[in-house]
Parts: structure tokens; C-alpha cells; sequence
């Protein structure tokens, strides 16, 4: 699943192709989890002029010159794919075609990929908002029994960690992601507030640096942590992983476990 680190760089490199174009013809192929009818989302978009597209949480928004949204999240499998005139790829539950013939096409084999037109502003801090501060954090932790993770991840609480995300933070401001979050000190949630930011943004220039037009997948060699083939941490730990909440944590023992 594309995390927010991925989805700031395909909103930077979709911005830089698609901003000030119009959207010549909508298609919508698949309507599972389309909230409007599609072709009520075609007259909203068709002939608008993009303005800017940008990310907020786990999501990327294409707002055009009128003040029309539409709102794309990709869940688990989505990808978003250029074409040229026709839509040549498998899967797509949209395709939106600009005025020099240039596509976009969101696609995803499971079919949960999810367009909403116009959604509704989210009341719940983004990740890399100022907001998400060491109070904002000691608040959240200090009324809570579960585990740390669980709470990072919880896009009620704040929006755009996701499961690798949380196990690479939490590896960095050395907590274990099994720390029950009310018994995490003071000092080390300053700590933890600071690590979200420098690794969610050092995750982002590395993806820029990798590959500087990427707009689909995800890039994951360069964590420390959360992946599959290393066995030790940068540190020389050996990398454990356990299940929590049904996804695969990763951590070591250079993070202190809190309960």
C-alpha cells in the first residue's frame, strides 16, 4: 500500500504533468465504491480545468478551477498509470483523459480503490501537520491502553501513518511498537513526535532521489526496519516481527518496551 512519503511524491509529479489541463472525457469502469452516480461524476469533472493536486492523509485530491474535488484513495492495491489516448491497462476502475490526449488511469485488481467526488474535509490531523505536535501526542498516548502502533496507525486519531511508516518511526525514536501508549514518558514521546517527522520526510526525498517520476507503488529497499529480506536493523539488532491488528510488525531489541 502506497504510504503518505509515496503519496507527497505522486502528488508533486502528478501536479507538475496535470495542473492547469482540462479534463477532456471521465470513464468510469467500475462503480463499487463510487458514492455517485458515474455519470453525475462525469458532468462534475468533463471540460473543468485542473488547478492542483496534493495529498492529505492517505489520499490525493484533484481540485479543479471551480472549486470541484475529486478525492482518490488507492487502498491496498490501487495504482495510478499514464496512457497515451487509449486506456491500455488491466484493472482500471477510472480513467480521466486531458485535453493533449494525455491519461490517467486508476487502477486495482481488488476493485477497493476509491474515487469520492467533492468528499468532506477531515477533522482529524494530518501526520505532518504542525498539529501533530509532543502535546498533541502526550494526549493521545496518556488515555490510552493499546499499543503504541495502534494508535500511530489509527487514521481517526491522525492521518497518513501507515503500517510500515509506524514500524520505521517507532524504530527511530527506539520505542517498541507493543508499548502500551499511556505508559510511554514524557521525554520519549517528544522524542517519538520529532521521529515522525524526520522519517516521514527523509522517506520522501528518497523516494524523489529513486525514482524522481514515480506515481504508482511503493518503494521499500531503503527501510531500516519494515522489510521482509534484511535480518538485521542498521544498528546490528536482529529485526523480530509479530502480527498486530492482522499486519506484520517489524522492531528489535534497541526499542524499549513500555507496559
Amino acid at each position: 500500500m502506497p504510504e503518505l512519503p509515496d503519496l507527497e511524491v505522486f502528488s508533486h509529479n502528478l501536479n507538475k504533468k496535470l495542473a492547469g489541463k482540462k479534463i477532456k472525457k471521465v470513464t468510469v469502469l467500475q462503480t463499487k465504491k463510487l458514492k455517485v452516480a458515474a455519470a453525475t461524476l462525469q458532468k462534475q469533472l468533463e471540460k473543468k480545468t485542473v488547478r492542483t493536486i496534493y495529498r492529505s492523509g492517505k489520499e490525493l485530491f484533484i481540485e479543479c478551477k471551480d472549486g470541484t474535488v475529486l478525492g482518490l484513495h488507492l487502498m491496498l492495491r490501487g495504482k495510478l498509470e499514464w496512457f497515451t489516448k487509449k486506456n491500455p491497462h488491466k484493472y482500471t476502475i477510472m480513467e480521466l483523459l486531458f485535453d493533449d490526449d494525455i491519461g490517467l488511469a486508476i487502477t486495482d485488481p481488488q476493485r477497493q480503490a476509491a474515487p469520492t467526488l467533492n468528499p468532506e474535509s477531515a477533522n482529524v490531523p494530518d501526520a505532518l501537520s504542525k498539529k501533530v505536535n509532543a502535546a498533541f501526542l502526550k494526549e493521545l498516548l496518556q488515555q490510552s491502553n493499546k499499543p503504541v502502533k495502534t494508535v500511530l496507525t489509527d487514521q481517526g486519531l491522525i492521518r497518513g501513518i501507515g503500517n510500515a511508516y509506524a514500524d520505521e518511526i517507532l524504530y527511530h525514536a527506539h520505542i517498541h511498537p507493543f508499548s502500551i501508549g499511556k505508559k510511554i514518558p514524557d521525554a520519549t514521546i517528544k522524542v517519538l513526535a520529532k521521529s515522525i517527522r524526520t522519517v516521514l520526510k527523509n522517506a520522501e526525498k528518497k523516494i524523489r532521489k529513486i525514482d524522481p517520476d514515480i506515481i504508482g507503488g511503493e518503494l521499500r529497499d531503503f527501510m531500516a526496519v519494515h522489510h521482509h529480506t534484511k535480518t538485521h536493523s542498521p544498528g546490528g539488532a536482529v529485526i523480530k516481527h509479530k502480527t498486530l491488528n492482522s499486519r506484520k510488525t517489524y522492531y528489535t531489541s534497541e526499542q524499549k518496551l513500555y507496559t
